[in-house]
């Protein structure tokens, strides 16, 4: 197991930059906050481990070398990456159309948790500079004498749970703040508003951000 962690002071100089990273906000970040304000704590949970699999899946791709191809393909980058920025604009469009809920009922119970689930996997995994990211972090933390695609799933595991951890404090953060909004008169239907105009925005930047920025 040894030869699939870095020595010491190597690891120790990862955890600390995951841990930089993962607390620094970012459209993942921006989601599942986003989710929480709106629709509870149940929600902004289970975005948050929809996210962390689709990061563990960018993790997995670029282990077996989809960074790299991502790195060098315009046309296989630009794909994955206008399909991410579209679902977030579908899922901005889909939180303006969604029928008001009635007043007695509590924000987490709007949408089901495998749905939301499955869209924040989703945000997360066809985000393509994750991948990039992983493919170009990851490997100044490996030891020569290890595997590197072994090495790149244990140190893209830990930095996914690192990131879990982070996304999982924003997001009890967030619920907390939610009941003292939802006591404003009209907060449910400017939350589905601030929803909607948050996943648009998100996929407009997604869109035409540059290539070479690492967004988790």
């Amino acid at each position: 197991m040894t030869s699939l962690l870095p020595p010491g002071p190597l690891l120790g100089a990862f955890l600390i930059a995951s841990v930089l990273l993962a607390v620094t906000p970012g459209p993942g970040v921006i989601y599942i906050v986003t989710r929480t304000l709106a629709q509870g704590r149940r929600s902004g949970l289970a975005s948050v481990f929809g996210v962390a699999v689709g990061n563990f899946g960018n993790a997995l791709a670029a282990a077996i070398g989809l960074g790299a191809l991502f790195a060098v393909s315009s046309t296989a980058f630009l794909i994955v990456k206008y399909a991410g920025a579209l679902y977030l604009i579908y899922l901005g469009i889909q939180s303006f159309r969604q029928q008001k809920p009635e007043a007695d009922a509590p924000p987490q119970q709007v949408m089901e948790a495998g749905r939301i689930f499955r869209d924040g996997f989703l945000v997360a995994l066809l985000n393509p500079k994750t991948a990039i990211f992983f493919a170009a972090f990851l490997p100044q933390f490996m030891s020569a004498s290890g595997s590197p695609i072994l090495q790149s799933v244990v140190l893209g595991t830990l930095f996914v749970v690192i990131a879990a951890f982070s996304d999982t404090v924003y997001a009890l953060t967030a619920s907390a703040v939610a009941p003292m909004l939802s006591r404003l008169q009209g907060s449910r239907s400017v939350g589905r508003f601030l929803t909607g105009a948050a996943f648009i925005a998100l996929g407009l930047f997604t869109a035409f951000s540059g290539s070479h920025n690492a967004n988790r």
